[in-house]
């Protein structure tokens, strides 16, 4: 079918497609002015990010993505939000909804099936590159509109305070618990060192052990020092070698007078000897007071090295002692060792969840919320729907394609000649000539010759 058969079933079957048109439009109007109207207020929130956390002092990482937005706004059209509004207004106490909920035979319970009806009529718009949230409620009582959407951005910044606090406080109880486990642990290992530390008689062993250790150092130098007199006494006693006197005898101060004493009485006899003889009385005398001087330099020589060797036999024995001493407190130690580090670890874990419980129970008291409020939903002034002059618009070209589409139905129902093309196309024979009616003859007679042409 060409444009000019199209064109000429439009004019023949203009008055049933006007017909439709007017039907259509007529209905709209009609059907626009009965429905109720509906209202719609809306409050715009906004999704902050403050980069550093208020109570914790951790950076957060950036929420303004496209997947934390459209968590936000699954978060605001939970059944769990709707419920914070209904308990916010009370609106399960109402007389009015408790009557619609009877006459409506729901299966669900009065708080879901009205939270189910408040969220039907919660609209949520957000642009893609914008942290700005509305949310809009529609109903027909403007005022109902406008405290339904408020409440909502209420909910929904309180919703988002309590997602954050509740696995806060949840934490927090956790930590609770451990802490009363870990508590009992460190008690534990703190009794065990604590007992072994008094049988062992252990009040502190690092400290102790140096001191021993110091101790034991002391007694070798001192062995040394005794090892080494003990020599030079058994030198000085066996012959009168200088070194040996130097090294041991020279220093007791009683043996150095009797050695000087000794030295000038020798010197006296010596000159004695050979000035008299050996029958003389000062020969005599002078020889008796050299060998008494010898006799107790000799009595006081063996006195030091018998003294020097006690000394040495002590400070060894002492040495001894010391050297189990140590040995014992090294063992003790060992032992030890791991219930100390039993004692850290406990105490470190412990103050770790001790750590922690503080700041979970810091962040599960914070009321800070990301969310702000940036406009309260007003009371519209004018109806959202219906929309009249929307609707017209629409109901004309709806109406056009209905009466076109009714005018090609009854077109084809009840097939008319409308053209020469039409009746080749049914009778399947040649057109020789047009008449038109009111043409003059001179122009019917060109147009009959027009065919002739053509073929």
């Amino acid at each position: 079918m060409d444009f000019s058969r199209f064109f000429l079933i439009i004019l023949a079957r203009h008055r049933l497609i006007l017909l439709t048109l007017i039907v259509t439009v007529s209905t709209t109007l009609v059907v626009s002015l009965l429905l109720p109207k509906n209202y719609k207020s809306s409050a715009t929130l906004l999704v902050t990010h403050k980069g550093a956390d208020p109570v914790t002092g951790m950076i957060l990482p950036a929420q303004l993505s496209a997947s934390y937005m459209a968590t936000q706004l699954d978060v605001i059209k939970s059944t769990r939000t709707a419920l914070m509004v209904i308990d916010q207004l009370r609106l399960d106490q109402s007389e009015a909804v408790k009557g619609q909920f009877e006459n409506s035979n729901s299966n669900l319970g009065l708080r879901d099936w009205l939270a189910a009806l408040l969220l039907k009529n919660l609209d949520i718009d957000t642009s893609r590159d914008s942290s700005v949230i509305g949310i809009s409620f529609k109903g027909t009582d403007p005022i109902f509109t406008s405290i339904i959407a408020n409440a909502f951005a209420n909910a929904y910044q309180e919703m988002s305070i309590r997602l954050t606090v509740e696995p806060s406080q949840k934490a927090a109880a956790y930590f609770t618990e451990q802490l009363n486990v870990l508590r009992e642990k460190l008690e534990i290992a703190q009794k065990k060192l604590s007992d072994y530390q008094h049988e062992k008689g252990i009040v502190d062993v690092d400290y102790r052990l140096d001191i021993e250790t110091k101790r034991l150092n002391d007694l070798s130098s001192q062995l040394i020092v005794a090892q080494a007199e003990v020599m030079g006494a058994v030198s000085g006693a066996s012959d009168n070698n200088s070194n040996g006197e130097k090294n041991s005898i020279g220093r007791n101060p009683m043996i150095s007078n009797l050695k000087l004493s000794l030295t000038q009485a020798e010197s006296n006899f010596s000159e004695i000897s050979q000035k008299l003889g050996r029958n003389h009385p000062s020969y005599a005398g002078a020889k008796a007071e050299v060998e008494k001087l010898r006799a107790e330099l000799n009595r006081y020589i063996r006195v030091a090295t018998n003294t020097a060797i006690n000394q040495e036999s002590g400070i060894r024995a002492a040495l001894e002692e010391q050297k189990t001493r140590v040995l014992t407190l090294n063992r003790a130690r060992d032992e030890l060792l791991p219930l100390v580090k039993d004692v850290e670890g406990a105490q470190q874990a412990y103050n770790t969840a001790m750590q922690r419980l503080n700041q979970t129970s810091l962040e599960g008291q914070s009321n800070l919320s990301s969310v702000s409020i940036l406009d309260t939903a007003k009371i519209p002034d004018t109806p959202d729907s219906p929309k009249i002059l929307l609707n017209m618009v629409l109901s004309v070209i709806l109406g056009t394609l209905l009466g076109l589409g009714f005018g090609l139905l009854a077109e084809m129902v009840d097939r008319r000649v409308r053209s020469a093309e039409d009746l080749v196309d049914v009778l399947q024979v040649p057109v020789l000539g047009i008449i038109k009616r009111g043409e003059p003859k001179q122009k019917r007679m060109m147009l009959l010759a027009w065919p002739r042409l053509i073929r």
